[in-house]
Formats: structure tokens, C-alpha cells, sequence
């Protein structure tokens, strides 16, 4: 139960919760539960699945392997890996082993992996397979700690390796033999390991990604994340553990707490967990059927365009069908508050909502969004098709979660209530204050950073702008260094604005700014599969040199073929003539208007521009968990933000 007092919202912990190591866990499922398909990730004959037992030996082999490499407890082990079961597995070895892991994004250019294995000092790299070590053979060669890199598929028809001498190479296969070996001349070597765990000790430290500056080496104990699984798991009202109950499909990067906590639930509550990536995730929720999705924002929201998109496209009965029942889903939040189902909404679910539900499997029951906020729209849309979204809030810094939406207690527009065992408070200025088992230790090897956060009393500064209500929920407003002051000195809260405007299949991403100007105004950046098919139906013509016949008609790279390729010149322009027609502005000036609908008139964007160019992980526009890097973004486009408050701007205006 959460209450409130004196702007805090408390909750009080089962003891349970606290006390465990991340093997403990593994430990636990394996005697409760006999589940056969408790990891599975797919390959070319099928679906592979290691049973919790099968899982608990393999990471003991591995355990013990590590150990026999010369790596000793506390020794940092990098991660540079796929986010699969292989991931998973060498996981739980280093942890049993005493072993701290740190996980590297793979989108993380050479120069970031190179500082972050200097700063963690870490002494050994565990990599997929030769193609991924041939990305980071340079790297690691200047890294002189590094002494053991571990191959998880060793094919040498994948290329030679020229790393330094100090450095030997091997296979987790060979890794696992010597820990098979180990264990059979010695059966109490595994138990001597975790007889040596203990909850406060180090299990990870994970580099935040950072919208600015350099990594930071979050540092995460064994009861941080234990608790924090834990807790969540108590609030999943309904959750059915064991192979009978729950299956989860998990997609987000396991260098990410926010998977790696996941799964870590998942082990502990003997459940099923499937591993795909996010270009098979459609494919893959119809074959695995989840009963529980975890996600972040940004695949919600193209989730609710790819809808928009095709009901406004489909034609004849079906069309007017389709959206009827989108209608009535962005209308049923205020006209069925009643909460009772009229004949017209049973109606609606059977010939609309059913569909919208089988695209993500038909049997979901915990769909769950963190990372970023969801406008509320998408939230209620969802919902109101049988989608119900449990909005969650936490950082990387608190294991990570700090709140989130219960089954049959969700309410829309907000991030949920305290997880169980943590204080929230807001602090005078807005920003929101948390406390707990959760919060990490300290960043590793960085006194300044860890003091400007966390107080000495355990409280931890998060860095976002919040509200709690009198029945503690919690309410995310703004990241408190992504408000600006305009030199009118009013402040502007971008976020509710920067969400509309995302919520539209035809906008990828949108950036307010106007720091220390006369008004704010926004960069969008329109979605490019969405503008080629408007192209299309508008019937416009591509204009570049190579554009010619009607087989162009429309953007010369065009069709699912073509998604995420980096477009030609040719393709620019034709993009660019695209936008500049007077029908094309009036659209999108049509949507900053409906985003500045209800906002503060000093808030609302006065001035806009469409850029066509891509905002992505690769050129570093966005973080691995496709955050924006505003100041990155900022520093690209200086020259288009100054332009657009200048008298001769070429800026879209709105309004007045």
C-alpha cells in the first residue's frame, strides 16, 4: 500500500525482498519449478530452449571455467554480445564466479567501447562471434588490462584476428569444458563460489548510454537488482509463475537494465522467456504469443501510426469500419467513464480491437512501457482496444524501476505508484527524489558525479520534473535540464509537446527549443515510410535527375526494401521538393497546431521546419535506448534553429 506525507509517497517491502544474490534466484527457480522452455532464442531448425536446470549447469561450467582463466572475484568482465540466451548464460557465470560484468552496447562507437573498458579496468571481453571481435580488435589492442577475450561462436571461416600477444583467446565451449571438468574432480567448487556471494556485493556496472557527455559506470549490487525484480514482480497482480503461466518475448537490448531486470523476473518466477530482435518482433509475437511484452515508448508510438496509417488507407466497408472503431477508441476514455460496455463497444472489439490485439499475439496480458513518457493519447487508445499499457518510471541509476501502473490500478498519464519497499518525494524545485534498496551504489570511479546525486542520506536526485498525487501516483512532467527559458522568462516544458507530435505516423521525432529566445519553435523530422506512401496518394511526381518514367512516381526509394537505407542525394531532393509543396506544409502545420492545442500560449511552437534527413542510434542522434540526444541534435542543426528567428527565416509559422 503507498501513502503520502509531506509531498512522500512510502510503501514498506515484504523482508523477502531483500538479502539475495542473482544466483539465489536461478537457485530458487530450479527447485521450485520444472520448466522446459524457460529460455529459448531462435535459430535456422527452430525455437532452442534450455530448461532452468539445463541453464543453472551451463552457468556453473561457466562459472568455474572463468575462474580457471585466471579471473578472480571482482574483476570486470565486458560484454560485447547479442542480447540472447548466450547473454543471459555468461550473465549468471561471472556473477556466480564473483565477477562484475559490464555490458556494451553494440551501436557504441570504438572510440566509447575503448574508454569504457579503460575506465571499468576490465580484464576480460566476452564477444558473440569473430565478427564482432573483428569491429573491436583494434580497441582492445590498446587496452593493456585486458588479457582473455571469449569467443561464444568460434568460426574461423569468419576471419583472422590479429590482436596483441598479451591477450589469448577462447571459446565458451572450451570455457565450459574446463568448468565441466572442474566440477567433476571437485563437486563443492560451485558451492565454495556462492558460499562467497553476498547480497551488497558488486554484480554489474552498466555505462549509461547519455544523451551528453561521457559514460557513466552505474554500479549496481546483487540486492539492487534482486529487490528490484522482486518487487515488480509482487505488483504484477495476476502474474501466473511457472511454465504453465507466463510466456515473455523480450526484444530491448540486455545492456539495458530495463531488459536485464526482465529477465532476472522472468528466472525468478520459473517463467518462460523467448528472445528476438526488434526486426523480427512482428514475426516472432505471432509464433511465442506472449502473455507479457515489455517495451519502450518509441515502438508503442510506431505501433499507433502503423494503425492510423492503415485505417486511413483502407477502403470501401472495411475502411469506414476501421475507423469507427479508431474513432471510438480516442473517444471511449471520456464517454464510457461509466466503465460499462455498451452494445456499440462489444461490437467495435469484435470486428476492430480484436485485430489490433492479434497483431501482438492475441494473448497478451502486461504490456508494459518504460524508458520515456507515452503520450497520453496512445495510452487511453490501447486501452480502450484491450491493450491496457502499464506506464513505469525508473533509471539505470535505480535498478532500474522506481514506479509503476498495476493491473486494475492503471491510470493514464501517469508512471504508477512507488514499487514496494522505496520512498518518492518532490523536491522544492520539482525534481523528483527517490529512495531505497534500489538506488545504486555509486557511479564507479567518480566521486564528483555520485555527490551531485546522491545525498548522504540515501536520497537520489533523478533529474526529472515530476507531481505526486495524494494517492501516490506519479506523474512525469520534464527532464529537469531539458526545460528551457525563453528570454521572455518563461519556462517551457517540451516533452508534452514533443509527444503529440511523435504520436503522428507522419513525425519520427520532434525537438522543441528556444532557449533564451522570444518563443520556442520545433524541428521535425518527418517519418520517411509514412511520407513516401503520402506521396504516392498525393500523386506527386520525384523531380531528381534519375526520376524519370512512372515507376518513380513518388520518393525514388520507396517499399520495405528500402527502410533504414541511407538515402541518395537524389532521394533528398526529391524529399525535400515533397515537403515544400503547399499541401504537404498544411498538413503538418495542421499537427503542431492540434500539439499546441491546450498548452500554455507561451509554450506553444510559434515557428517549425521539416528536416528530411534520418534520426538514428547510428549517427548518434539517439541513444541505444532511442532517447534523443538533444545536444547533439542542437550542435547538428545550429545553423536551422539560429535561422529560424531571424526576420528572413524559411521557418513554417503558426499561429500569430
Amino acid at each position: 500500500m503507498t501513502i503520502r506525507d509531506q509531498n512522500i509517497a512510502k510503501s514498506v517491502a515484504p523482508s523477502t525482498h531483500l538479502g539475495q544474490t542473482l544466483p539465489s534466484l536461478l537457485y530458487h527457480a530450479a527447485a521450485e519449478y520444472r520448466n522446459p522452455t524457460a529460455f529459448s532464442r531462435w535459430t535456422e531448425d527452430g525455437w532452442l530452449s534450455y530448461s532452468i536446470s539445463e541453464f543453472r549447469v551451463a552457468a556453473e561450467e561457466t562459472a568455474l571455467g572463468l575462474r580457471a582463466c585466471g579471473l578472480q572475484p571482482g574483476d570486470r568482465v565486458a560484454l560485447y554480445m547479442e542480447s540472447d540466451v548466450d547473454f543471459c548464460l555468461v550473465d549468471m557465470g561471472c556473477l556466480m564466479a564473483g565477477l562484475i560484468d559490464v555490458p556494451i552496447y553494440l551501436t557504441h562507437a570504438p572510440e566509447t567501447i575503448s574508454y569504457v573498458l579503460k575506465h571499468a579496468d576490465a580484464h576480460a571481453v566476452i564477444v558473440s562471434d569473430r565478427i564482432k571481435l573483428r569491429d573491436i580488435e583494434n580497441v582492445l589492442n590498446t587496452c593493456d588490462s585486458v588479457h582473455t577475450v571469449i569467443l561464444i561462436e568460434n568460426d574461423p571461416t569468419q576471419g583472422t584476428i590479429e590482436l596483441s600477444d598479451r591477450v589469448s583467446v577462447r571459446s565458451l565451449r572450451e570455457i565450459r569444458s574446463i568448468g565441466r571438468n572442474k566440477n567433476q574432480s571437485d563437486p563443492l567448487a560451485v558451492r565454495e563460489m556462492s558460499d562467497q556471494l553476498a547480497p551488497n556485493d558488486l554484480a554489474t556496472i552498466i555505462y549509461t548510454s547519455g544523451t551528453t557527455g561521457r559514460p557513466k559506470g552505474v554500479m549496481l549490487t546483487h540486492e539492487n537488482i534482486t529487490f528490484n525484480a522482486l518487487s515488480c514482480a509482487e505488483g504484477l497482480t495476476g502474474y501466473v509463475p511457472g511454465a504453465k503461466g507466463e510466456t515473455l518475448l523480450s526484444f530491448l537490448p540486455l545492456t539495458h537494465v530495463f531488459a536485464r531486470t526482465n529477465y532476472y523476473l522472468a528466472l525468478a518466477r520459473g517463467s518462460s522467456l523467448y528472445f528476438t530482435s526488434p526486426e523480427n518482433l512482428v514475426r516472432d509475437m505471432q509464433d511465442v504469443r506472449p502473455t507479457m511484452l515489455i517495451s519502450v515508448p518509441r515502438v508503442l508510438e510506431k505501433v499507433y501510426a502503423g494503425i492510423i496509417e492503415k485505417t486511413n488507407a483502407a477502403d470501401g466497408l472495411k475502411g469506414k469500419i476501421a475507423r469507427w472503431g479508431l474513432s471510438r477508441a480516442q473517444t471511449s476514455h471520456q464517454s464510457n467513464a461509466s466503465g460499462r460496455i455498451s452494445i456499440r463497444g462489444v461490437i467495435a472489439d469484435k470486428l476492430v480491437f480484436k485485430k489490433w490485439r492479434n497483431a501482438f499475439g492475441g494473448r497478451l496480458k502486461f504490456l508494459i512501457s518504460g524508458g520515456a513518457a507515452l503520450s497520453k493519447e496512445i495510452s487511453d487508445v490501447l486501452e480502450a482496444a484491450g491493450l491496457p499499457v502499464l506506464q513505469g518510471y525508473g533509471l539505470t541509476e535505480t535498478s532500474p524501476v522506481i514506479s509503476f501502473n498495476r493491473p486494475g490500478l492503471n491510470r493514464s498519464g501517469t508512471v504508477g505508484q512507488a514499487i514496494s519497499g522505496i520512498e518518492i518525494k518532490i523536491a522544492e524545485d520539482g525534481e523528483i527524489l527517490t529512495r531505497g534498496p534500489h538506488v545504486m551504489a555509486r557511479y564507479f570511479d567518480d566521486e564528483e558525479r555520485t555527490n551531485a546525486v546522491l545525498a548522504a542520506d540515501g536520497w537520489f536526485a533523478t533529474g526529472d520534473i515530476g507531481e505526486l498525487s495524494d494517492d501516490g501516483y506519479l506523474t512525469i512532467t520534464d527532464r529537469k535540464k531539458d526545460l528551457f527559458k525563453l528570454s521572455t522568462g518563461k519556462y517551457v516544458t517540451p516533452q508534452p509537446l514533443e509527444n503529440k507530435l511523435s504520436a503522428s505516423p507522419l513525425i519520427e521525432q520532434a525537438i522543441v527549443v528556444g532557449y533564451q529566445q522570444k518563443f520556442a519553435a520545433a524541428l521535425l523530422f518527418p517519418e520517411r515510410i509514412a511520407l513516401e506512401k503520402l506521396a504516392h496518394r498525393m500523386g506527386f511526381e520525384a523531380t531528381g535527375s534519375e526520376a524519370t518514367g512512372s515507376e518513380t512516381k513518388g520518393f525514388k526509394a520507396t517499399g520495405s526494401e528500402t527502410k533504414g537505407a541511407k538515402p541518395t542525394d537524389s532521394e533528398n531532393r526529391n524529399m525535400d521538393d515533397f515537403l515544400n509543396t503547399p499541401e504537404v506544409i498544411a498538413i503538418y502545420k495542421k499537427l503542431v497546431e492540434q500539439a499546441n492545442s491546450g498548452m500554455p500560449h507561451w509554450t506553444t511552437i510559434k515557428r517549425f521546419i521539416l528536416i528530411p534527413d534520418e534520426v538514428s542510434v547510428e549517427n548518434g542522434l539517439l541513444t541505444p535506448t532511442l532517447k534523443i540526444k538533444r545536444s547533439a541534435v542542437r550542435e547538428k542543426y545550429n545553423d536551422v534553429i539560429s535561422g529560424m528567428y531571424r526576420d528572413d527565416h524559411d521557418a513554417i509559422s503558426v499561429g500569430s
